[in-house]
Order: C-alpha cells, then structure tokens, then sequence
C-alpha cells in the first residue's frame, strides 16, 4: 500500500505569526488552536509529515539562526511529546527576490519526493495558510487546504481530510428565485436557513436538525408575487444537493422505515414499516426510499389555509419537488387538529427518514441492480 504523505507549513500554520514574520523568541511562540488533536489524527490515521516552510534570510543579519533555534526546538519537542513525529524538516532561507525554485510554491526542495514512487499523491495532502502554500500543493499534485483566519480550522481540515464527507453545494437561478444550497451529511451543525419567509425558514430548519447534517440555504425569492416559487425551487434545490452529496450511494442505509430511535412505529397494510412521530395533537409518519425514481405520494388534509407564511397547500409541493430532484420514493401522511403541529411533524418524520436512509453502513451498493 502507498504511503501518504500531509506536507505542513509552519508559521501561520502550526504556530501563529507573528506581524514582523519572524517567530525569533519564546515570547511569540504560540500554537495554532486544535493543531496538536488534528495532527494525531492524521498521524494515526497513518499519515506521514514533512514539513515545508519559507524563512526569509535565515542565518543572515536579518534573521540570526540563533533567534531561530530555540522556538523551533521547542514546536518540535511539543509534537513529539505528544506522538507527532516529523518525518523530515525542509527550509528554504532565501528571499523572496532571489526566485529560487527551493522556495514555495516551487518545489526544488521536495525533488527526491517526485522522484519517489511508493507514496501517493492522490491520499496526500498539503495545509498551509497562503495562497502559495496552495499553489505549491498543486505543483506537488496534492490536494491543498488553507488554515487560519483567511481560510478553515484544522479540526474542519481533517474532517475533510479523513472523514471523506459528503458534501454539495448547488446554485439554482431562475427569473423568480436565487438560491444557494450547501450541505455536508458527515457534519452536525446549526442549520443556516434565509428564504424571507418565517415559518418555512423555521421548517427547513427542522430538516437539517432532525436529518443530522450541516445544512445552508439561502433563498432570494419573488416573494413580492407569492410563495410559490420561493418554497418550489428551494424543494428542488435541496433534493438537487442531497443527491450530488451521495455520489453512487455506496454504504448508505438506503431506506427510512427501519426501527430507530422515534417516538413509535406503526405498519402499513403491505407489512412495511413507517416512521410515525406526534406532535401534541398531530401526528405524521413517513417511507423513505432513495431508490433514484422519483414518487410522492401524500395523505393528509390541513384545516386551514395558511400558517404564517406559508400556504398549507404548498408542503406536499415542497416534498414532491425535493423527492423529484433527489431521486426518492417518499410516502408521507398526517393527521391532527393543529395546521402548525401538523405540518411541523411533516418535516420532523421526514427529517428523521433521511436521517437513517443516508447514514453509511458500509461499503456496498444497497441495490441488486448494481446502480441507484
């Protein structure tokens, strides 16, 4: 198996730096936050780290090697207490006016690394704070990420790095709405929903919730007109996001019926399981089926026409767009007293399916057809 390799700058990297450039005394050593806890990640996940960094006019006048040593002893003596080993330290001193291709974004430091089969470019990886530490990573053939204050954490980095998540951003634009949709299914976090409607914000919220990924959408909408192609588009848009997110489906649960964690279950006359979660008064189940052809079907009546915003009539449209786009075969039925408690409990169950369709289980391609 090859090796892999995460090439890792320093300053502005591993440790802050400082406004003059030059980490040339204790007093401006400091660690980056959480560098230490993705390091041994990377390192047990069986990555190997070199180290890649520029320091200008090292060991001349400007910048006496002695001032240098210290701190530096110091970061490495850090990591290696704490089970991070550096495979190899290569510093490039010159200026940035001399243009040597030692100093990146070129490469000549790293030339036994390109003469060396037997490691891969594909599972390596550089993280550096600038643009040149990008550019050095393509020159290198690696994937590159960008850490600190113009670009990611390191705990988000290595979620990327090592989770492989499933991840999708879509812009849908059309004459009536502007919509940017981002999801991330491998990653929990608080839903970041702006459409101009109050109450359909709140329920696509519910969705990201309930579903357990990371969810951002905003919504630009002729809402001026009416509701419809805001609520529409933004059904087709997330169906659309979901489904680029899942790639060929392999290892995902595939179905939302299975027994879980809610409230209860209840059978259908063809012996399939629903998922069925109340809401005081109101209760609504769903089956979820990611099977790639799109069928909705919904039972149900509101008892009134609108809650706040959003007409009643619209959100079996808004699951029949977002089963049109993602490929799924969604059956979704409520019950109740309260339009508010009913159509929540819409979006919670169907949530809540997703949540279980999506979720990885292994490797396998959860259908006897071969494709989904």
């Amino acid at each position: 198996m090859s090796r892999k390799i995460l090439f890792i700058d320093r300053d502005g990297c591993l440790i802050e730096e400082p406004d003059d450039f030059q980490i040339d005394s204790y007093e401006k050593f400091a660690l980056l936050p959480g560098v230490i806890a993705a390091l041994q990640r990377c390192v047990a996940a069986g990555y190997e780290l070199v180290m890649v960094t520029n320091q200008d006019g090292l060991g001349t006048d400007s910048f006496p090697e002695a001032h240098f040593v210290g701190p530096h002893e110091l970061l490495m003596r850090i990591l290696e207490s704490q089970g991070i080993r550096v495979r190899e330290v290569l510093i490039d001193r010159s200026f940035l006016h001399e243009r040597k291709d030692t100093r990146k974004p070129g490469i000549g430091m790293l030339r036994h690394y390109l003469a060396d089969d037997g490691w891969s470019r594909a599972a390596s990886a550089m993280v550096g704070d600038r643009d040149t530490d990008l550019q050095f990573a393509a020159n290198m053939g690696v994937r590159g990420f960008k850490v600190g204050a113009h670009g990611s954490s390191w705990n988000e980095i290595v979620h990327q790095l090592l989770d492989a998540p499933r991840m999708a951003t879509v812009e849908r634009n059309t004459r009536e709405t502007r919509i940017t949709v981002s999801v991330n299914l491998d990653k929990t976090a608080e839903p970041q929903i702006h459409t101009g409607l109050g109450f359909f914000d709140h329920m696509l919220e519910q969705i990201g919730k309930h579903g357990g990924f990371a969810l951002a959408l905003r919504c630009d909408g002729d809402t001026e007109i009416d509701e419809h192609h805001t609520i529409e588009d933004c059904g087709l848009a997330l169906g659309q996001a979901l489904k680029q997110a899942l790639g060929d489906k392999r290892g995902i649960g595939r179905y939302g019926f299975e027994p879980g964690d809610l409230p209860r279950q209840e059978t259908t006359l063809q012996g399939q399981h629903d998922f069925t979660l109340p809401m005081d008064e109101a209760q609504a189940s769903a089956a979820l089926d990611l099977s790639g052809r799109p069928y909705f079907v919904f039972d149900g009546a509101f008892p009134r026409e609108r809650v706040g915003d959003v007409p009643t009539e619209l959100v079996p449209h808004f699951f029949r767009s977002l089963s049109e786009t993602l490929g799924a075969n969604l059956h979704l039925k409520v019950r109740g007293d309260n339009a508010h408690h009913m159509v929540e409990a819409c979006f919670k169950v169907v949530a809540r399916a997703l949540r279980l369709a999506i979720r990885r289980e292994g490797n396998e391609l959860p259908s006897t057809k071969g494709a989904l």
